[in-house]
């Protein structure tokens, strides 16, 4: 059965509160449906795909691996329809352009604000977005098409799929030690440092 014509985006909606919650009770509640309801249209969505899309448990509802799948392609198209609105009410203000942009709290102090005037002085019928979080955050929206572009430092991260990347600026390493340190004040090596515990900044 070609059942991809029968999707609708409230079905896609009702898809990603149902993975988020685990629980068709709340689902239907916060989607405004019946639990009834929403138990039949899953069996049925199930049983066009020839799959099951959540395991049943006691506590809840959990993604099979069909189901993840299904979920990640839900995700991009809500997001994409939902940028292709904010297109529309961008043009009907009489911008032609939208670019939404992905920061972290580091590189928005300074260097973003300053590209986004000098593209806008080059484009004034642009309207940029911006979005600052963490770059693990970013670059998930980055990966489902909800950002355009992120600004910010990808050394330690692994997207799902391939970006294209560009280095725009370098920053300097600077290593910080307590007063007293053995090492404080003094050329040292790589070797020399490993030797220590160090405390870094977290993944994202």
């Amino acid at each position: 059965m070609d059942w991809p014509r029968k999707l609708r985006i409230k079905h896609l909606q009702l898809f990603v509160t149902l993975a988020e919650t685990g629980n068709i009770s709340e689902t239907a509640r916060l989607q405004f449906s019946t639990q009834p309801g929403l138990s039949k249209w899953l069996k049925e969505l199930e049983g066009d795909m020839g799959g099951a899309l959540f395991e049943r448990h006691a506590r809840g509802l959990t993604l099979t691996p069909l189901g993840g799948h299904f979920l990640g392609r839900a995700r991009r198209i809500l997001n994409e329809t939902e940028r292709m609105q904010q297109s529309v009410e961008a043009i009907k203000a009489g911008s032609t352009h939208l670019i939404n942009i992905g920061t972290s709290p580091a590189s928005a102090s300074n260097f973003v604000p300053m590209g986004i005037l000098h593209f806008l002085r080059l484009y004034p019928e642009a309207r940029v977005e911006i979005c600052e979080n963490t770059m693990d955050i970013l670059i998930q929206k980055l990966e489902d098409r909800v950002l355009d572009l992120v600004i910010g430092r990808l050394d330690n991260y692994r997207p799902r799929v391939p970006l294209l990347s560009e280095v725009l600026y370098e920053e300097p390493l600077r290593i910080i030690a307590r007063p007293g340190h053995p090492l404080a004040g003094k050329k040292v090596s790589w070797d020399e440092l490993y030797r220590y515990d160090w405390i870094v900044w977290p993944e994202g």
